[in-house]
C-alpha cells in the first residue's frame, strides 16, 4: 500500500512540473472469465499494475463461465490499443469464441493492435490455429509435437527443437533466476543480465508454430528439480503477427506468487506499453531484482 501511494505521489509531482507527458492514456482491455487459475484475483492485480503507472486506462471483458453459451461474448476490440489475455480455457472440449468475435480479434491484431499473453493464456484455444500463431508457443490442452517445436536458448542463441512429447509442464513453485537474452529490445533495455524471480511456476516444454518470435529472457529448468528439462526455457518473448505486436510472459501464477515480483511488474508494464505503441517510456525501477536477490512489492 505504501508503495502504491508513493508511486501515485511521484507521478503527480512529475506531471505537475512537466516531467511527464500528459499524452492520452493507452486504452487497455483485460479479457478473462475462463481460466483454471484464479482470474478473479489476478485480473484486479493486472489492472492495478498497469493503472498505477498512469500510462493505461483499463477495462475488463469477462466471458460467461464454462458450460454457458459464448454467443453473446462480443467485446469491441477496436476501441482499444492493447488487449491483455487472462483467459485460459484449455480442457477439452474447448469452446471457441463466436466466429464474429474471433474474426474481430484477428483483424485487431493484424491491423496493428497490441496483445499481451499473460501466464496461462498460452494454454488457451489449442484448436484455434491463428491464436497459436499469435502466442508463439503454448502448453497443455492436448498439445504435442504435432503443434510445433519448442523454443530453447542454447549457446547464446534461440533454437527451435523438434522432439516428441506433450506440451506444457512445470515443477513446484520456487524462486528461479532469469537471464536477459536480448538486452537491446525496448522492453528489456536496462534490465540486469541476470535477475531473481520470486516463487512461481517455471513453464517448460511449450510448443507451437514459433513464427516471428524474438526471445527476450529465459530461465534454466534445473534437471535436479522435479520436471526440470536441463534447458533454458522461454520466459519473455515477442511475436509479430501481421502489423500487430504481441508480448508474451509466462510469469505470474497468482497475485501472491509471481505477480508480487518487482521484475514481473516492470516487464508486464513495459511489455504492455510496447505492445500498444512499439516504444517503451516506463523506467526500470531502482529496486529491480538482482542476480542473487529477489525483490517483492509486498
Amino acid at each position: 500500500m505504501k508503495r502504491r501511494i508513493l508511486l501515485a505521489a511521484v507521478a503527480a509531482v512529475l506531471v505537475s512540473v512537466g516531467c511527464v507527458s500528459a499524452a492520452p492514456k493507452l486504452k487497455t482491455l483485460i479479457i478473462d472469465g475462463r481460466n483454471n487459475h484464479d482470474w478473479e484475483t489476478t485480473t484486479p492485480q493486472l489492472r492495478l499494475l498497469l493503472e498505477e503507472t498512469g500510462r493505461f486506462a483499463v477495462d475488463v471483458a469477462t466471458a460467461p463461465p464454462k458450460g454457458e453459451p459464448l454467443d453473446g461474448f462480443k467485446p469491441d476490440f477496436s476501441k482499444y490499443d492493447v488487449l491483455v489475455m487472462n483467459y485460459a480455457e484449455f480442457k477439452l472440449p474447448v469452446a471457441r469464441w463466436p466466429r464474429a468475435t474471433e474474426t474481430a480479434f484477428l483483424d485487431f491484431v493484424r491491423n496493428g493492435g497490441g496483445v499481451v499473453i499473460f501466464h496461462a493464456a498460452d494454454n488457451a484455444f489449442p484448436n484455434w490455429p491463428e491464436y497459436n500463431e499469435i502466442i508463439g508457443v503454448g502448453g497443455w490442452g492436448g498439445r504435442t509435437e504435432k503443434d510445433g517445436p519448442m523454443i530453447r536458448w542454447r549457446d547464446g542463441k534461440m533454437v527451435l527443437v523438434d522432439e516428441p512429447g506433450k506440451a506444457g509442464q512445470h515443477g513446484p513453485k520456487a524462486p528461479f533466476q532469469i537471464v536477459t537474452t536480448n538486452p537491446d529490445h525496448p522492453i528489456t533495455k536496462g534490465l540486469p543480465q541476470k535477475w531473481m524471480h520470486t516463487a512461481d511456476e517455471l513453464y517448460s516444454t511449450l510448443r507451437g508454430p514459433a513464427k516471428n518470435v524474438t526471445l527476450l529472457a529465459a530461465a534454466y529448468a534445473d534437471p535436479a528439480k522435479p520436471k526440470g528439462t536441463g534447458e533454458y526455457e522461454p520466459i519473455l518473448f515477442t511475436i509479430a503477427y501481421g502489423k500487430g505486436r504481441v508480448f508474451h510472459t509466462v510469469l505470474g501464477h497468482s497475485a501472491t506468487q509471481g505477480m508480487d515480483c518487482v521484475g514481473f511488474a516492470c516487464t508486464l508494464q513495459r511489455g504492455t506499453e510496447w505492445a500498444a505503441t512499439g516504444k517503451v517510456t516506463l523506467p526500470v525501477p531502482a529496486d529491480f531484482p538482482t542476480a542473487d536477490k529477489t525483490s517483492s512489492r509486498n
